[in-house]
């Protein structure tokens, strides 16, 4: 086992944009909307959390290499009346993608939100039977000077 030797590589520029769903109660959504969350506001601590992930992708996927990140941007946008969207861009100068680094950004944004809001998605029993985090795969991803490829 080893990572992949990226030695002999160039370090260019490289972007990738990963996005995810969080699906919600209406009424939680409202309690987020009207800043009612006993934890705080999630959006917020959202993209604190999914830039802060972003920095610590190499140390928690065992094979990506470690990256001096140019920059990390989180998005958070409410989506109809049933969840939210977390979007995360990420850009390096580096001889590899970043799109893990979008891809951890992403899930652990939508993490943090189930946390904060979690004692208003339980059920009778304790359960989650409206929460559920979807579709989390990268938009995006630029190398060099522009190229986009897209999913």
């Amino acid at each position: 086992m080893a990572m992949v030797d990226i030695t002999s590589k160039p370090e260019i520029f490289r972007e990738a944009t990963a996005t995810g769903i969080i699906k919600l109660r209406p009424q939680t959504l409202e309690l987020i909307r009207r800043n009612k969350v006993a934890k705080g506001d999630p959006i917020y601590a959202a993209k604190l959390a999914g830039i802060q992930a972003s920095k610590k992708t190499s140390t928690l996927i065992p094979m990506c290499h470690q990256l001096q990140l140019t920059n990390a941007s989180i998005n958070v946008r409410v989506l109809k009346d049933y969840a939210l969207e977390v979007t995360a861009t990420v850009r390096t100068k580096a001889q590899t993608g970043v799109e893990m680094e979008a891809l951890v950004a992403t899930t652990v944004g939508l993490l943090t939100i189930w946390d904060m809001v979690k004692q208003y998605e339980k059920d009778a029993e304790g359960q989650y039977p409206k929460t559920a985090i979807e579709k989390i795969y990268v938009i995006r991803k630029v190398k060099e000077n522009g190229k986009k490829k897209k999913r």
